[in-house]
């Protein structure tokens, strides 16, 4: 095996260059979904019993919203209802776990690479086998980006809903005779709108990628690099 020397010439290239990108790309991706905190509330008023309360209910990565209770700052009972016993809708915990995983692994491997590309460069080059799983991994994250960063969407489109103005049909308080919910507010997503963003950036990176890890591959050049291992490495013999 090669020894370690440091060669900062394949970051100067497409092939590590790209990869930063994606070493940052993935960052991004799993703390804006990882990182996200959030609470939504809601004005309940009976003015019979003279109860007006704003009752607030917190969120947040992996979104289990069906975990996420009502509470009051006062007192759990509003309207003649204990509201730690009334819960957000929706588990969303399959899809932003998937995502974040994903996004934690790419960032691994991405070091594991940029590692190989700079430290080993030779032994990168020289391989057969090297290029050819860098080829199979790329390929493979493309797609795994363009799964995650969909299911992600989609899921983080019901978030929104389920934590917006149609909380108030989905809760049964709200609908009986003499109480009144009112929507007062969500905290802004604007932190997960970008973590999408950044998981299709990242699909786009991956797949641009493959090319350039391809060329380093054996499938790219068959002949050249079947002669390169049979003649040793040595220069061709020159002819008259």
């Amino acid at each position: 095996m090669s020894a370690f020397q440091i060669n900062l010439n394949p970051l100067k290239e497409p092939l590590g260059f790209i990869k930063v990108l994606e070493w940052f790309a993935s960052i991004f991706a799993f703390a804006t979904c990882g990182g996200y905190k959030g609470k939504t509330e809601m004005q309940v008023s009976c003015p019979k019993i003279g109860d007006n309360k704003t009752v607030t209910a917190t969120f947040g990565y992996p979104f289990r919203l069906n975990q996420a209770s009502f509470h009051n700052s006062a007192k759990d009972n509003v309207c003649n209802t204990t509201w730690s016993s009334q819960f957000l809708i929706g588990d969303y915990s399959s899809s932003a776990q998937f995502y974040v995983t994903f996004a934690v692994f790419v960032f691994l491997y991405c070091t594991a690479a940029l590692l190989l590309y700079v430290g080993y460069t030779n032994l990168y080059r020289e391989s057969r086998k090297l290029p050819m799983i860098d080829f199979i991994v790329t390929v493979v994250a493309t797609f795994l980006w363009l799964v995650s960063a969909s299911a992600w969407a989609k899921a983080l489109t019901d978030i929104k809903i389920a934590t917006g103005h149609s909380i108030i049909k989905e809760l049964d308080p709200c609908q009986s005779p003499g109480v009144t919910c009112q929507f007062v507010s969500v905290t802004s997503m604007g932190s997960l709108n970008v973590s999408v963003i950044f998981g299709f950036l990242n699909m786009i990176l991956w797949g641009g990628n493959a090319w350039f890890v391809y060329k380093e591959t054996s499938l790219h050049s068959p002949s050249n690099t079947s002669a390169s291992h049979s003649q040793g490495g040595a220069p061709p013999p020159s002819g008259m």
